[in-house]
């Protein structure tokens, strides 16, 4: 993997890593009660992993799909820097909807219950899971659930206009919340309190937001960088005729 290709994997881990506050707000519930779904010790730790395996699995597929999107968009119509532009304006929403300043993103989360209503009934088993193999296809289910963080984070995947690219980025970012998932599951509620400080949240805001807007700069930038190559060899050719 080249390093431009590296960049949005890496950087998709961190975006994970820093909506850990968002991830136990919305999924702690869910992680703590994974965590006691079963009464033996020994099988527990396995579920667990499991169904965060199908978690990622999940987030690796979206980023294929979006990275083919952002790849045919970005071949046949030029929006490579509009997808980008994008992506940069998601997270800084995400930001201000972690440090709870403007909680616009809600709207898109609303728009995701549509496609959760068909998929919930099939996980009414969600919580009855004894086997590694169940627990893996239900933690696929799992990755489908709303969440304006998986959305911002598919954003940029798609800005990536490659589908093996944006399936690791997405990985990766499954493999940023992991820590807070896996620790969900037995600190759940010191972890939440940790996680969803006030101070932790606005530092981890801020950053995002940052992102977002050194996103949005390059995707400016290169756009202006090429309309200003292509003004240029246009007055090329026109001299030499």
């Amino acid at each position: 993997m080249t390093s431009p290709e590296l960049m949005p994997v890496t950087s998709m881990l961190l975006i994970g890593l820093l909506g850990a506050g968002h991830c136990a707000g919305m999924c702690g519930g869910i992680v703590a009660a994974l965590g006691f779904a079963t009464n033996q010790q020994k099988s527990r730790w396995p579920i667990i992993l499991t169904y965060n395996l199908g978690r990622i699995t999940s987030y690796g597929l979206m980023g294929v799909l979006v990275g083919f999107l952002g790849y045919y968009g970005d071949q046949f119509l030029s929006l490579g820097p509009w997808l980008r532009g994008v992506a940069g304006i998601l997270l800084i929403l995400m930001g201000l909807y972690i440090a709870d300043w403007w909680r616009a993103l809600t709207l898109l989360e609303q728009m995701g219950q549509h496609v959760w209503k068909r998929l919930q009934p099939i996980s009414n088993g969600l919580f009855q899971v004894s086997t590694i193999g169940k627990g893996f296809f239900f933690g696929m289910l799992w990755g489908w659930l709303p969440c304006g963080l998986v959305y911002s984070a598919l954003a940029y995947a798609g800005a990536s206009a490659n589908p093996i690219t944006g399936g690791i980025a997405m990985a990766a970012f499954g493999v940023g919340t992991l820590p807070a998932m896996l620790a969900g599951g037995i600190f759940s509620s010191q972890l939440r309190s940790i996680l969803q400080g006030r101070l932790l949240r606005i530092v981890m805001a801020l950053i995002l937001i940052g992102f977002g807007s050194w996103t949005i700069w390059t995707a400016v930038s290169h756009n202006h960088s090429a309309s200003a190559e292509s003004g240029s060899h246009s007055g090329h050719e026109h001299m030499q005729h």
